[in-house]
């Protein structure tokens, strides 16, 4: 067994000495936080290279959504339809603002929610659509967009896998009322730990401002209730450092997610999720799909893989809905796609810096003889 462990993700980091001497100023300043020089760059900088019209940093991207959420002052208990297939956060996120998520099914083409689901959980309480764009694959935006236009709903994206993602050459984060983004160490591009909410009307970065930092406009002016959810000065100049090393980091990852695919496409019961046209990727994730044709099941080729000391992950197994948390709440749900999806999906490991040596050692415990 190989003594190395190849987990699922590895933080993508500058030089050493690039970092290093980015945070010396910080000695002489001591302005650590509290929307900083660096915090203002990055913030400027992101809204650039995303795409975007406006954005907010924030110190992470759960609090990015809860932030975004709450900034619609929504009406305690109302419905928000969202996807069950996506990381704790997404749901996590709306229970806390006090709304009530309504899950809708997901395709398994893609795993994005199933937009024409989405009308038939309309009701009286519906105020908004929280889908995300697991993977990086983009939704159906014009579609969800067209029903939330008909209800006057409020759309907000869950785009934390999607940092850099263009769709029909727009920045992913200018669809809907609202996006938000992970920078997560794990994430494609990371600020150790960070995110944003991206937005088009101004008024709304008023109101991200004061939720993140206490409602304070001035010394002795607190104007509204507020969390502190700021980027603190060293995450802000890491997100600057990776920010010039990230493009690079796509190709790389890029070229192993090539390489992934085509080696999969040789061994039966194996399947890759739909890609978007009119989409770019940004290769985050490698989602495989271990079908029932194939020799073993998904659950035995996890555990093969960590025999060899890889970490793979069944990204999203259990689903949000069906986490402990919510104790069988919606066990009653009709996301039948969503369930068959989270028992089957593999997610390999996918990194820049991940070697063609080690994505070849991988596929092939992956293969049976």
């Amino acid at each position: 067994m190989p003594n190395d462990k190849i987990l699922v993700t590895q933080s993508s980091m500058p030089p050493y000495e690039e970092y290093i001497e980015a945070i010396k100023p910080l000695w002489e300043s001591h302005w650590l936080t509290n929307m900083g020089m660096y915090h203002k760059e990055l913030e400027a900088r992101l809204k650039e290279y995303l795409d975007v019209p406006e954005l907010s940093l924030m110190v992470n991207g759960h609090m990015a959504l809860e932030m975004a959420i709450q900034a619609f002052d929504f009406p305690e208990g109302a419905e928000v339809i969202t996807t069950p297939f996506t990381f704790i956060s997404t749901t996590h996120a709306i229970v806390r603002n006090r709304l009530q998520p309504v899950f809708c099914d997901v395709k398994l083409s893609d795993g994005t929610i199933d937009e024409t689901k989405i009308e038939d959980l309309i009701t009286e309480k519906t105020v908004a659509i929280v889908p995300v764009h697991v993977y990086g694959n983009v939704c159906n935006v014009e579609e969800i967009q067209r029903i939330a236009d008909k209800y006057n709903l409020k759309v907000i994206y869950d785009a934390a896998h999607a940092f850099g993602v263009k769709y029909k050459g727009k920045g992913i984060g200018s669809y809907g009322d609202a996006s938000i983004f992970s920078f997560h160490a794990t994430k494609v591009f990371n600020t150790i730990e960070g995110g944003a909410v991206a937005f088009s009307d101004h008024r709304i970065y008023e109101k991200l401002y004061n939720l993140k930092n206490f409602g304070i406009r001035g010394e002795e002016l607190v104007s509204d209730v507020g969390a502190n959810a700021k980027m603190n000065e060293f995450c802000a100049i890491m997100g600057l450092c990776n920010l010039k090393h990230i493009d690079k980091a796509i190709l790389e990852r890029k070229e192993i997610y090539d390489f992934y695919r085509k080696k999969i496409a040789e061994i039966k019961g194996l399947y890759l999720l739909d890609e978007k046209e009119d989409a770019t990727r940004n290769y985050s994730y490698f989602p495989l799909v271990i079908g029932k044709d194939h020799e073993i099941s998904r659950d035995e080729v996890f555990a093969r893989l960590r025999e060899n000391n890889i970490f793979a992950r069944k990204y999203f197994y259990p689903l949000s809905a069906d986490q402990a948390c919510f104790k069988n709440k919606y066990r009653n749900a009709n996301i039948i796609n969503a369930r068959k999806l989270a028992q089957n999906i593999l997610i390999l490991p996918m990194y820049a810096g991940l070697k063609i040596e080690v994505a070849s050692r991988i596929v092939n415990i992956i293969k049976t003889n």
